[in-house]
Protein backbone atom coordinates (compact mmCIF):
# COMPACT_ATOMS: atom_id res chain seq x y z
CA UNK A 1 0.00 0.00 0.00
CA UNK A 2 1.27 3.35 -0.99
CA UNK A 3 0.11 6.11 1.82
CA UNK A 4 0.44 9.68 0.99
CA UNK A 5 -1.10 12.53 1.09
CA UNK A 6 -1.74 15.84 -0.62
CA UNK A 7 -3.68 19.79 -0.60
CA UNK A 8 -7.06 20.45 -2.43
CA UNK A 9 -6.50 23.72 -3.77
CA UNK A 10 -8.06 25.54 -7.11
CA UNK A 11 -5.47 27.62 -9.33
CA UNK A 12 -7.75 30.85 -8.94
CA UNK A 13 -6.77 30.83 -5.20
CA UNK A 14 -3.00 31.12 -5.97
CA UNK A 15 -1.13 34.35 -4.83
CA UNK A 16 -0.71 37.02 -8.49
CA UNK A 17 0.01 40.68 -9.65
CA UNK A 18 -3.16 40.32 -12.21
CA UNK A 19 -6.38 39.05 -9.83
CA UNK A 20 -6.22 35.51 -9.48
CA UNK A 21 -3.79 32.90 -9.56
CA UNK A 22 -2.67 31.27 -12.76
CA UNK A 23 -1.06 28.38 -14.93
CA UNK A 24 2.72 29.88 -14.40
CA UNK A 25 5.09 30.95 -11.86
CA UNK A 26 2.36 30.85 -8.98
CA UNK A 27 1.71 27.64 -9.48
CA UNK A 28 5.17 26.43 -10.17
CA UNK A 29 6.11 27.68 -6.50
CA UNK A 30 3.06 26.21 -5.19
CA UNK A 31 4.56 22.72 -6.28
CA UNK A 32 7.71 23.85 -5.35
CA UNK A 33 6.06 24.14 -1.52
CA UNK A 34 4.83 21.04 -1.85
CA UNK A 35 7.40 19.13 -2.82
CA UNK A 36 9.46 20.38 -0.03
CA UNK A 37 6.71 19.54 2.47
CA UNK A 38 6.16 15.84 1.99
CA UNK A 39 2.92 15.99 -0.29
CA UNK A 40 2.58 14.46 -3.50
CA UNK A 41 -1.04 15.06 -4.77
CA UNK A 42 -2.19 18.95 -5.64
CA UNK A 43 -5.94 17.72 -5.86
CA UNK A 44 -7.59 20.91 -7.94
CA UNK A 45 -11.26 22.09 -9.06
CA UNK A 46 -12.60 21.50 -12.65
CA UNK A 47 -10.67 23.95 -15.14
CA UNK A 48 -12.98 24.23 -17.58
CA UNK A 49 -14.30 27.72 -19.12
CA UNK A 50 -16.83 28.91 -15.99
CA UNK A 51 -20.27 30.89 -16.91
CA UNK A 52 -22.26 33.38 -14.85
CA UNK A 53 -21.13 32.59 -11.10
CA UNK A 54 -17.81 31.41 -12.15
CA UNK A 55 -18.54 28.04 -10.65
CA UNK A 56 -16.24 25.18 -12.31
CA UNK A 57 -19.26 22.81 -12.23
CA UNK A 58 -21.40 24.58 -14.27
CA UNK A 59 -18.91 25.50 -17.27
CA UNK A 60 -19.38 25.82 -21.14
CA UNK A 61 -17.23 22.95 -22.12
CA UNK A 62 -16.59 19.38 -20.44
CA UNK A 63 -12.70 20.02 -22.77
CA UNK A 64 -12.29 23.32 -23.13
CA UNK A 65 -9.81 25.32 -20.71
CA UNK A 66 -10.17 28.15 -18.89
CA UNK A 67 -8.73 31.02 -20.26
CA UNK A 68 -8.64 33.16 -16.94
CA UNK A 69 -6.01 30.80 -15.69
CA UNK A 70 -3.56 31.92 -18.47
CA UNK A 71 -0.12 33.25 -17.29
CA UNK A 72 -0.04 37.11 -19.04
CA UNK A 73 3.66 37.07 -17.91
CA UNK A 74 4.18 33.92 -19.73
CA UNK A 75 2.52 35.65 -22.46
CA UNK A 76 5.52 38.25 -22.15
CA UNK A 77 7.70 35.93 -22.90
CA UNK A 78 6.60 34.32 -25.82
CA UNK A 79 6.32 37.75 -27.59
CA UNK A 80 3.36 38.13 -27.98
CA UNK A 81 2.57 40.97 -25.21
CA UNK A 82 4.88 43.47 -24.05
CA UNK A 83 6.41 44.08 -20.80
CA UNK A 84 4.62 47.48 -20.30
CA UNK A 85 1.37 45.94 -21.08
CA UNK A 86 1.05 44.40 -17.39
CA UNK A 87 2.74 46.75 -15.92
CA UNK A 88 0.14 48.96 -15.24
CA UNK A 89 -2.27 46.34 -13.70
CA UNK A 90 -4.30 47.31 -10.78
CA UNK A 91 -4.44 47.03 -7.45
CA UNK A 92 -6.43 43.88 -6.89
CA UNK A 93 -7.43 41.95 -3.24
CA UNK A 94 -4.83 39.54 -2.33
CA UNK A 95 -8.04 37.79 -0.56
CA UNK A 96 -10.63 37.77 -2.81
CA UNK A 97 -11.19 37.21 -6.51
CA UNK A 98 -12.83 39.94 -8.60
CA UNK A 99 -13.42 37.84 -11.57
CA UNK A 100 -15.36 41.22 -13.16
CA UNK A 101 -12.35 43.26 -12.70
CA UNK A 102 -9.71 40.37 -13.12
CA UNK A 103 -11.36 39.23 -16.85
CA UNK A 104 -11.86 43.24 -17.78
CA UNK A 105 -7.89 43.37 -17.16
CA UNK A 106 -7.00 40.67 -18.54
CA UNK A 107 -9.26 40.48 -21.84
CA UNK A 108 -7.76 43.58 -23.82
CA UNK A 109 -4.46 41.74 -22.98
CA UNK A 110 -5.09 38.23 -24.62
CA UNK A 111 -7.13 39.63 -27.32
CA UNK A 112 -4.10 41.68 -28.24
CA UNK A 113 -1.99 38.88 -27.88
CA UNK A 114 -4.30 37.11 -30.16
CA UNK A 115 -3.82 39.92 -32.73
CA UNK A 116 0.24 39.54 -32.13
CA UNK A 117 0.07 35.47 -32.78
CA UNK A 118 -2.11 35.87 -35.68
CA UNK A 119 -0.07 38.51 -37.67
CA UNK A 120 3.75 36.59 -36.96
CA UNK A 121 1.96 33.42 -38.49
CA UNK A 122 1.11 31.97 -35.29
CA UNK A 123 -1.70 29.86 -37.19
CA UNK A 124 0.52 28.33 -38.97
CA UNK A 125 3.26 27.18 -36.60
CA UNK A 126 3.92 23.25 -36.56
CA UNK A 127 3.10 23.25 -32.35
CA UNK A 128 -0.60 25.20 -33.56
CA UNK A 129 -1.15 22.99 -36.48
CA UNK A 130 -0.67 19.93 -33.92
CA UNK A 131 -2.52 21.04 -31.36
CA UNK A 132 -5.55 21.58 -33.81
CA UNK A 133 -5.30 18.25 -35.34
CA UNK A 134 -5.63 16.43 -32.12
CA UNK A 135 -8.36 18.63 -30.85
CA UNK A 136 -10.55 19.49 -33.57
CA UNK A 137 -12.70 17.32 -33.15
CA UNK A 138 -13.90 18.99 -29.55
CA UNK A 139 -12.50 23.02 -30.51
CA UNK A 140 -14.38 22.59 -33.66
CA UNK A 141 -17.77 23.04 -32.07
CA UNK A 142 -16.68 24.65 -28.61
CA UNK A 143 -14.90 27.61 -30.29
CA UNK A 144 -18.12 28.13 -32.58
CA UNK A 145 -20.42 28.02 -29.28
CA UNK A 146 -18.38 29.94 -27.53
CA UNK A 147 -18.67 32.97 -30.21
CA UNK A 148 -22.34 32.77 -31.10
CA UNK A 149 -22.64 32.63 -27.28
CA UNK A 150 -20.73 36.08 -27.06
CA UNK A 151 -22.17 37.38 -30.05
CA UNK A 152 -26.22 36.68 -30.35
CA UNK A 153 -28.65 38.06 -28.04
CA UNK A 154 -30.92 35.13 -25.98
CA UNK A 155 -30.05 33.61 -22.52
CA UNK A 156 -28.65 30.49 -24.13
CA UNK A 157 -28.37 28.17 -27.36
CA UNK A 158 -31.71 27.06 -26.89
CA UNK A 159 -32.74 30.84 -28.45
CA UNK A 160 -30.78 30.75 -31.13
CA UNK A 161 -32.13 30.21 -34.82
CA UNK A 162 -33.64 26.74 -35.25
CA UNK A 163 -31.10 26.00 -37.99
CA UNK A 164 -28.12 26.93 -35.66
CA UNK A 165 -29.52 25.30 -32.77
CA UNK A 166 -29.98 22.26 -34.77
CA UNK A 167 -26.39 22.87 -36.25
CA UNK A 168 -27.53 22.71 -39.83
CA UNK A 169 -24.60 22.42 -42.38
CA UNK A 170 -25.50 25.78 -43.93
CA UNK A 171 -25.78 27.60 -41.01
CA UNK A 172 -22.58 25.99 -39.29
CA UNK A 173 -20.74 27.89 -41.78
CA UNK A 174 -22.86 30.96 -41.97
CA UNK A 175 -22.05 31.86 -38.48
CA UNK A 176 -18.29 30.58 -38.72
CA UNK A 177 -17.69 33.14 -41.44
CA UNK A 178 -19.49 35.66 -39.27
CA UNK A 179 -17.97 35.11 -36.19
CA UNK A 180 -14.45 34.03 -37.92
CA UNK A 181 -12.49 36.72 -35.63
CA UNK A 182 -13.97 35.04 -32.34
CA UNK A 183 -13.74 31.80 -33.47
CA UNK A 184 -10.11 31.84 -34.17
CA UNK A 185 -9.57 34.08 -30.95
CA UNK A 186 -11.05 31.08 -28.89
CA UNK A 187 -8.89 28.43 -30.50
CA UNK A 188 -5.91 30.90 -29.87
CA UNK A 189 -6.84 30.83 -26.40
CA UNK A 190 -7.02 26.82 -26.30
CA UNK A 191 -4.61 26.48 -28.08
CA UNK A 192 -1.84 28.70 -25.07
CA UNK A 193 -3.98 27.40 -22.16
CA UNK A 194 -3.13 23.73 -22.65
CA UNK A 195 0.58 24.53 -23.44
CA UNK A 196 0.75 26.42 -20.65
CA UNK A 197 -0.94 23.25 -18.38
CA UNK A 198 0.90 20.64 -19.65
CA UNK A 199 4.56 22.75 -19.16
CA UNK A 200 2.97 23.04 -15.93
CA UNK A 201 1.97 19.22 -15.27
CA UNK A 202 4.92 18.47 -16.63
CA UNK A 203 6.89 20.43 -13.95
CA UNK A 204 4.84 18.51 -11.11
CA UNK A 205 5.55 15.50 -11.97
CA UNK A 206 9.46 15.77 -12.38
CA UNK A 207 8.80 17.12 -8.77
CA UNK A 208 6.91 14.10 -7.86
CA UNK A 209 3.84 15.86 -7.12
CA UNK A 210 1.01 14.07 -9.09
CA UNK A 211 -2.48 15.96 -10.04
CA UNK A 212 -5.99 15.00 -9.26
CA UNK A 213 -8.34 16.61 -11.58
CA UNK A 214 -12.13 16.78 -10.85
CA UNK A 215 -14.91 15.47 -13.61
CA UNK A 216 -18.51 16.88 -12.61
CA UNK A 217 -20.71 14.08 -13.48
CA UNK A 218 -23.24 16.44 -15.10
CA UNK A 219 -22.44 19.19 -17.74
CA UNK A 220 -24.47 22.40 -18.39
CA UNK A 221 -27.23 22.58 -20.49
CA UNK A 222 -26.09 25.64 -21.75
CA UNK A 223 -22.31 24.30 -22.95
CA UNK A 224 -21.18 23.30 -26.58
CA UNK A 225 -21.21 19.73 -25.16
CA UNK A 226 -25.36 19.78 -25.27
CA UNK A 227 -25.19 21.78 -28.21
CA UNK A 228 -23.05 19.56 -30.18
CA UNK A 229 -24.30 16.22 -29.09
CA UNK A 230 -28.39 16.88 -28.34
CA UNK A 231 -29.02 13.14 -28.65
CA UNK A 232 -26.82 12.02 -25.75
CA UNK A 233 -29.07 14.04 -23.13
CA UNK A 234 -32.77 14.11 -22.16
CA UNK A 235 -34.48 16.88 -24.07
CA UNK A 236 -37.81 17.59 -25.81
CA UNK A 237 -38.69 18.34 -29.88
CA UNK A 238 -38.02 22.55 -28.90
CA UNK A 239 -34.57 21.30 -27.49
CA UNK A 240 -35.37 21.40 -23.95
CA UNK A 241 -34.80 19.60 -20.71
CA UNK A 242 -37.35 17.05 -20.37
CA UNK A 243 -35.71 15.85 -16.85
CA UNK A 244 -32.88 17.39 -14.79
CA UNK A 245 -30.33 16.19 -11.95
CA UNK A 246 -29.99 16.75 -8.36
CA UNK A 247 -30.87 14.37 -5.32
CA UNK A 248 -33.89 13.67 -3.25
CA UNK A 249 -34.86 15.15 0.17
CA UNK A 250 -32.61 13.55 2.80
CA UNK A 251 -30.82 14.41 6.33
CA UNK A 252 -29.63 17.64 4.98
CA UNK A 253 -32.27 19.06 2.73
CA UNK A 254 -35.87 18.74 3.40
CA UNK A 255 -36.72 19.24 -0.67
CA UNK A 256 -32.95 17.71 -2.10
CA UNK A 257 -31.20 19.37 -4.50
CA UNK A 258 -32.19 20.43 -7.60
CA UNK A 259 -29.11 20.97 -9.90
CA UNK A 260 -30.79 21.46 -13.34
CA UNK A 261 -28.54 19.58 -15.45
CA UNK A 262 -29.70 17.64 -18.36
CA UNK A 263 -29.71 14.14 -17.94
CA UNK A 264 -27.64 11.47 -20.38
CA UNK A 265 -29.99 8.87 -22.57
CA UNK A 266 -27.87 6.11 -21.49
CA UNK A 267 -29.44 4.39 -23.97
CA UNK A 268 -28.57 6.32 -26.85
CA UNK A 269 -25.03 6.82 -25.44
CA UNK A 270 -24.75 2.75 -25.39
CA UNK A 271 -25.31 2.85 -29.42
CA UNK A 272 -23.10 5.29 -29.75
CA UNK A 273 -20.23 3.08 -27.63
CA UNK A 274 -20.36 5.91 -24.83
CA UNK A 275 -18.12 7.49 -27.05
CA UNK A 276 -18.35 10.96 -25.86
CA UNK A 277 -18.16 9.36 -22.36
CA UNK A 278 -15.22 7.46 -23.42
CA UNK A 279 -13.32 10.75 -24.79
CA UNK A 280 -13.78 12.80 -22.04
CA UNK A 281 -12.05 10.29 -19.55
CA UNK A 282 -9.20 9.36 -21.72
CA UNK A 283 -9.13 13.85 -22.09
CA UNK A 284 -8.94 14.11 -18.62
CA UNK A 285 -6.71 11.63 -18.15
CA UNK A 286 -4.25 12.78 -20.08
CA UNK A 287 -4.37 16.17 -18.19
CA UNK A 288 -4.33 14.52 -14.99
CA UNK A 289 -2.80 11.93 -13.12
CA UNK A 290 -5.59 11.08 -11.98
CA UNK A 291 -8.85 11.90 -11.71
CA UNK A 292 -12.11 12.10 -9.23
CA UNK A 293 -16.22 11.67 -10.52
CA UNK A 294 -18.26 14.27 -8.91
CA UNK A 295 -21.10 12.41 -7.78
CA UNK A 296 -20.36 9.13 -8.29
CA UNK A 297 -23.83 7.26 -7.79
CA UNK A 298 -24.99 8.66 -10.89
CA UNK A 299 -23.35 6.49 -12.98
CA UNK A 300 -24.88 3.93 -11.34
CA UNK A 301 -28.57 4.93 -10.93
CA UNK A 302 -29.44 8.91 -10.93
CA UNK A 303 -32.41 11.07 -9.81
CA UNK A 304 -34.42 12.38 -12.40
CA UNK A 305 -36.96 15.14 -11.56
CA UNK A 306 -39.21 16.33 -13.94
CA UNK A 307 -38.27 19.48 -15.40
CA UNK A 308 -41.65 22.00 -14.24
CA UNK A 309 -40.38 21.21 -10.83
CA UNK A 310 -38.82 23.81 -8.60
CA UNK A 311 -37.71 21.48 -6.00
CA UNK A 312 -36.43 17.60 -5.75
CA UNK A 313 -39.09 16.53 -4.18
CA UNK A 314 -41.01 14.58 -7.04
CA UNK A 315 -38.43 12.36 -9.13
CA UNK A 316 -37.37 8.91 -9.61
CA UNK A 317 -34.60 6.95 -9.31
CA UNK A 318 -33.36 5.81 -12.91
CA UNK A 319 -30.63 2.84 -13.91
CA UNK A 320 -27.63 4.22 -15.83
CA UNK A 321 -24.82 1.89 -17.50
CA UNK A 322 -21.73 3.13 -15.56
CA UNK A 323 -20.68 -0.56 -15.13
CA UNK A 324 -20.60 -1.13 -19.12
CA UNK A 325 -18.85 1.95 -19.53
CA UNK A 326 -15.97 1.40 -17.02
CA UNK A 327 -15.36 -2.03 -18.85
CA UNK A 328 -15.40 -1.10 -21.77
CA UNK A 329 -12.41 1.70 -20.22
CA UNK A 330 -10.57 -1.11 -18.02
CA UNK A 331 -9.83 -3.26 -21.13
CA UNK A 332 -8.18 0.03 -23.02
CA UNK A 333 -6.84 1.51 -20.21
CA UNK A 334 -6.23 -1.35 -17.31
CA UNK A 335 -6.17 -0.12 -13.97
CA UNK A 336 -8.50 3.20 -13.84
CA UNK A 337 -7.04 6.05 -11.75
CA UNK A 338 -10.34 7.51 -10.30
CA UNK A 339 -11.50 8.52 -7.25
CA UNK A 340 -15.12 7.91 -7.00
CA UNK A 341 -17.27 11.26 -4.66
CA UNK A 342 -19.69 8.69 -2.76
CA UNK A 343 -20.44 11.04 -0.20
CA UNK A 344 -23.92 11.10 0.97
CA UNK A 345 -27.11 8.68 1.05
CA UNK A 346 -24.67 5.57 -1.31
CA UNK A 347 -26.38 2.53 -2.34
CA UNK A 348 -25.07 -1.20 -1.35
CA UNK A 349 -25.37 -1.50 -5.95
CA UNK A 350 -23.23 1.81 -6.11
CA UNK A 351 -20.45 0.58 -3.62
CA UNK A 352 -20.54 -2.38 -5.06
CA UNK A 353 -19.84 -0.51 -8.52
CA UNK A 354 -16.63 1.10 -7.15
CA UNK A 355 -15.11 -1.76 -5.44
CA UNK A 356 -15.52 -3.68 -8.71
CA UNK A 357 -12.94 -1.44 -10.39
CA UNK A 358 -10.85 -0.78 -7.73
CA UNK A 359 -12.23 3.28 -7.06
CA UNK A 360 -10.82 4.35 -4.02
CA UNK A 361 -14.26 6.19 -2.21
CA UNK A 362 -14.05 9.52 0.18
CA UNK A 363 -14.25 10.31 3.85
CA UNK A 364 -14.66 13.42 5.32
CA UNK A 365 -14.03 14.44 8.44
CA UNK A 366 -16.29 16.90 9.29
CA UNK A 367 -19.19 14.21 8.91
CA UNK A 368 -17.71 11.75 11.76
CA UNK A 369 -18.55 12.83 15.02
CA UNK A 370 -22.88 13.10 14.89
CA UNK A 371 -23.73 9.39 15.02
CA UNK A 372 -22.01 7.58 17.62
CA UNK A 373 -19.08 5.91 17.17
CA UNK A 374 -20.50 3.24 14.25
CA UNK A 375 -20.19 6.38 12.06
CA UNK A 376 -18.94 5.76 8.32
CA UNK A 377 -16.52 8.25 8.56
CA UNK A 378 -14.88 8.04 11.67
CA UNK A 379 -10.79 7.32 10.76
CA UNK A 380 -11.55 3.56 12.84
CA UNK A 381 -14.39 2.85 10.29
CA UNK A 382 -12.58 2.95 6.99
CA UNK A 383 -10.94 0.47 5.00
CA UNK A 384 -7.48 1.59 3.24
CA UNK A 385 -9.43 2.07 -0.12
CA UNK A 386 -10.62 6.07 0.49
CA UNK A 387 -8.99 9.44 0.32
CA UNK A 388 -9.61 10.79 3.31
CA UNK A 389 -10.59 14.55 3.77
CA UNK A 390 -11.14 17.01 6.45
CA UNK A 391 -13.27 18.79 4.37
CA UNK A 392 -14.19 19.23 0.69
CA UNK A 393 -14.58 22.48 -1.72
CA UNK A 394 -18.37 22.24 -0.38
CA UNK A 395 -17.57 22.11 3.43
CA UNK A 396 -16.74 25.24 5.86
CA UNK A 397 -12.82 24.99 7.10
CA UNK A 398 -12.11 23.17 9.88
CA UNK A 399 -11.69 26.77 11.87
CA UNK A 400 -15.27 27.86 10.86
CA UNK A 401 -16.82 24.59 11.06
CA UNK A 402 -15.55 24.24 14.80
CA UNK A 403 -16.87 27.62 15.68
CA UNK A 404 -20.65 26.92 14.27
CA UNK A 405 -20.48 23.64 16.37
CA UNK A 406 -23.03 23.79 19.69
CA UNK A 407 -21.64 22.73 22.68
CA UNK A 408 -23.06 19.24 22.78
CA UNK A 409 -21.59 18.81 19.28
CA UNK A 410 -18.43 19.62 20.29
CA UNK A 411 -18.48 17.02 23.79
CA UNK A 412 -19.03 14.33 20.81
CA UNK A 413 -15.58 15.55 19.09
CA UNK A 414 -13.42 16.40 22.04
CA UNK A 415 -12.48 12.58 22.98
CA UNK A 416 -10.91 12.56 19.27
CA UNK A 417 -8.88 15.36 19.91
CA UNK A 418 -7.47 14.95 23.35
CA UNK A 419 -4.33 17.30 23.27
CA UNK A 420 -5.97 20.95 24.60
CA UNK A 421 -2.94 22.59 23.72
CA UNK A 422 -3.12 21.69 20.12
CA UNK A 423 -4.88 24.34 17.61
CA UNK A 424 -8.27 22.44 16.33
CA UNK A 425 -7.34 22.53 12.16
CA UNK A 426 -4.15 20.66 13.12
CA UNK A 427 -5.71 17.79 15.53
CA UNK A 428 -8.10 16.95 12.31
CA UNK A 429 -5.51 16.91 9.92
CA UNK A 430 -3.86 14.70 12.04
CA UNK A 431 -6.27 12.54 12.62
CA UNK A 432 -6.52 12.86 8.54
CA UNK A 433 -3.36 11.71 8.11
CA UNK A 434 -3.31 9.13 10.96
CA UNK A 435 -5.62 7.33 9.22
CA UNK A 436 -5.38 3.71 7.49
CA UNK A 437 -7.05 6.01 4.22
CA UNK A 438 -4.46 4.86 1.43
CA UNK A 439 -4.51 8.91 0.49
CA UNK A 440 -4.81 12.11 2.78
CA UNK A 441 -6.25 15.79 1.35
CA UNK A 442 -6.15 18.76 3.26
CA UNK A 443 -7.64 21.83 1.90
CA UNK A 444 -5.29 24.38 2.00
CA UNK A 445 -7.30 26.84 4.00
CA UNK A 446 -7.08 24.07 7.22
CA UNK A 447 -3.14 24.04 7.10
CA UNK A 448 -3.29 28.14 6.99
CA UNK A 449 -5.71 27.56 9.90
CA UNK A 450 -8.30 30.37 8.36
CA UNK A 451 -11.79 31.10 9.47
CA UNK A 452 -14.97 30.69 7.46
CA UNK A 453 -14.29 33.37 5.39
CA UNK A 454 -12.16 31.33 2.97
CA UNK A 455 -14.84 28.88 2.91
CA UNK A 456 -14.54 28.01 -1.35
CA UNK A 457 -18.41 27.62 -1.95
CA UNK A 458 -21.52 27.26 0.09
CA UNK A 459 -23.83 24.30 -1.83
CA UNK A 460 -27.22 25.85 -2.76
CA UNK A 461 -26.25 29.26 -2.68
CA UNK A 462 -25.45 31.73 -5.72
CA UNK A 463 -23.55 34.63 -5.10
CA UNK A 464 -19.98 35.26 -2.73
CA UNK A 465 -18.24 31.44 -4.28
CA UNK A 466 -15.78 30.28 -5.31
CA UNK A 467 -13.54 33.71 -4.81
CA UNK A 468 -11.25 32.81 -1.41
CA UNK A 469 -7.84 33.27 -2.53
CA UNK A 470 -4.58 33.85 -0.63
CA UNK A 471 -0.95 35.88 -0.22
CA UNK A 472 1.91 34.87 0.58
CA UNK A 473 2.36 36.74 3.74
CA UNK A 474 -0.58 34.37 4.76
CA UNK A 475 1.77 31.44 4.04
CA UNK A 476 4.57 30.97 7.40
CA UNK A 477 7.78 28.55 7.50
CA UNK A 478 5.94 27.17 10.62
CA UNK A 479 2.51 25.70 8.39
CA UNK A 480 5.04 24.10 6.09
CA UNK A 481 6.87 22.47 8.42
CA UNK A 482 4.37 20.93 11.25
CA UNK A 483 2.49 19.94 8.03
CA UNK A 484 5.97 18.15 6.91
CA UNK A 485 6.69 16.49 10.42
CA UNK A 486 3.00 14.88 10.34
CA UNK A 487 3.42 13.75 7.06
CA UNK A 488 6.67 11.53 8.02
CA UNK A 489 5.25 11.11 11.02
CA UNK A 490 2.52 9.34 10.15
CA UNK A 491 4.03 7.29 6.93
CA UNK A 492 3.14 9.08 4.19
Amino acid sequence: MKRESGILLHPTSLPGKYGMGSLGNSSRWFVDWLSEHGQRVWQILPLNPTGFNHSPYQCYSAFAGNPNLIDLNELVSTGYLESDDVITAPHFSTHRVDFTEAIGFREPLLRKAFIRFRETGGFGLPEYMQFWDEHAWWLDSYSLFYACHKNLKGKNWGYWEDALADRKEGALHFYYRRFREDVEYQRFLQFVFFQQWFALKHYANKKGIEILGDIPLYVSYDSADVWANQDLFMLDEKRKPVKVGGVPPDYFSETGQRWGNPLFKWDRLKERGFDWWLARIHFNLKMFDRVRIDHFRGLESFWAIPYGEKTAVKGEWLPAMGDELFRILRDQLGNLPIVAEDLGTITEEVHALRKKYGFPGMKVLQFAFDNGSDNEYMPHNYETDFVVYTGTHDNNTTRGWWKSLTADERRKVIPYMPNPKEEKHWQLIRLALSSVAETAIIPFQDVLGLSEQARMNTPGTVDGNWNWRFSRRELHRSHGEKLLKLTRLYAR
